[in-house]
Parts: structure tokens; sequence; C-alpha cells
């Protein structure tokens, strides 16, 4: 199998970045959500992450962004929460599905 185009390591950096704001902004309950969800990307399958890079070549990195913004910040504040990382690009691609058709 290929080595997929967005990378494990990217995929957790993203959700490092929004563990930072997440501190900063002092929502304790969000962060702490993130932080599971960066530890378990560790077990997100290539299959998966390919799927995603696939999704996110076609619809283009400005219509991810708009899409993933919405779905991140009630992670962040606390009111949303996912057991693993898989549950939350699950999210992220049935949304982009939902935006290519």
């Amino acid at each position: 199998m290929g080595r997929p185009a967005v990378s494990r390591d990217a995929f957790r950096g993203l959700l490092a970045f929004y563990a930072a704001k997440a501190h900063r902004d002092h929502k304790s309950q969000g962060e702490h959500c993130l932080l599971r969800l960066f530890g378990s990307a560790d077990d997100v399958p290539d299959t998966l992450l390919l799927h995603w890079s696939d999704r996110t070549e076609l619809v283009g990195s400005e219509a991810v962004g708009r899409l993933k913004d919405p779905l991140v910040r009630p992670i962040t504040s606390g009111n949303a929460q996912y057991d693993h990382a898989s549950d939350f690009l699950h999210t992220l691609l049935r949304d982009l599905g939902r935006k290519m058709q």
C-alpha cells in the first residue's frame, strides 16, 4: 500500500494545534478530548488516511478548512466527544462526501 498524501503526523499535528488552542482558551475538557484523539491517531488505519487524502485533494484545502473548523469548534469547547481519532476522521469524511455531491 502506498504512503498516504496526508501523513499520520500531519493529522496528529492538526489535533495538537487545536489542543493547544483549547489550552490557551482555558477549555480543559476540550483540551483533554483533543489530546485523547491525538494519542489515538497512531491507530488510525492507513486506508482511512488514504481516503482522507483522496477527498481533500478533490475538494481543495480551502473547502476542507471551512468544513473542518465548525466540526472542531464543539470539541475545543468541550461540547462534542469522540472516542477515537478515526471516529472524528469518519465524521470529516462523511461531511466532505456531502460537500462533493
